[in-house]
């Protein structure tokens, strides 16, 4: 059961940063990146339609809003994860029980 689940503990690299995606509009083209020009989030950043403002799109998503089901996806690989490192633990236990009970049935052998 250890081996099972290992390649699903690979790594978080697989997951891209959302600021280097391509996010698309709700159009069909690459939204753009834009920056807030007024108070009071001046200065932040939001995904927004390349056509803005000739286009009915209204596309807007802010550049650090997290993704849902790629939220989903890292908390079931964090769990896989955790699932991983306790399988082997228990495996590390169960060596161990052999390896002593070998060791007792040795002991009650010389006596």
């Amino acid at each position: 059961m250890v081996g099972k689940r290992q390649s699903s503990s690979g790594s978080l690299s697989s997951f891209a940063r959302e600021e280097n995606q391509k996010i698309h509009c709700n159009c069909g083209n690459y939204a753009l990146v834009r920056s807030v020009k007024q108070d009071p989030n001046i200065g932040m950043k939001f995904y927004g339609c390349p056509l803005w403002p000739d286009t009915q799109c209204e596309m807007f998503r802010w550049v650090n809003q997290s993704n849902p089901v790629e939220d989903l996806q890292y908390h079931v690989l964090e769990k896989e994860t955790s699932i991983c490192e306790l399988e082997y633990e228990q495996q590390c236990r169960d060596d161990k029980i052999k390896r002593l009970q070998l060791k007792k049935d040795n002991l009650e052998e010389d006596v």
